[in-house]
């Protein structure tokens, strides 16, 4: 078993999320929301030192679960999404005065935008022994985005 042995590790979360596309031009411009499914691959060699207590792994798929949960899931979860540069600024400040989760994004919040931003934030928070893989956002049973470190 000794080796060199690149492994792929995933772990999957779930979060309901409103937007609102800016300037789009079909149903999508109203506020509406996605029970988004969100698959988090990364990339490392299983540790090898006996004396860890991570032997075996790449990640412990807790400490996995602990970044996307604080970066992504947390945040994400139960909020509603707007452009910054949005018309619906005032909306948006209304919503949050009335105790409303808001995030005002510096981009359109698509699902490729949202991957391209969760992978960012991912990366960041890795050691460098591991590196992120891939991110698939599921935005409904039929469409995804994805990101692959590969073709970026």
């Amino acid at each position: 078993m000794k080796g060199k042995h690149r492994i792929r590790i995933t772990k999957q979360f779930t979060f309901e999320t409103g937007h609102a596309l800016y300037g789009y031009d079909g149903k999508c411009r109203n506020v509406h929301g996605h029970s988004y499914k969100l698959s988090v691959t990364v990339i490392g060699v299983p540790i090898i030192d006996t004396s860890n207590v991570k032997l075996g792994m790449v990640i412990d798929f807790g400490d996995l679960k602990k970044i996307v949960k604080e970066e992504i899931v947390e945040p994400f979860d139960h909020a509603t999404v707007f452009n910054k540069n949005t018309p619906h600024l005032e909306l948006a400040h209304e919503l949050k005065d009335r105790g409303h989760k808001v995030i005002l994004a510096d981009y359109q919040p698509t699902s490729e935008n949202m991957v391209i931003d969760f992978a960012a934030k991912i990366k960041a928070r890795l050691s460098e022994e591991i590196q992120l893989h891939s991110i698939k956002l599921r935005e409904t049973e039929t469409a995804y985005a994805e990101w692959h470190a590969s073709d970026n």
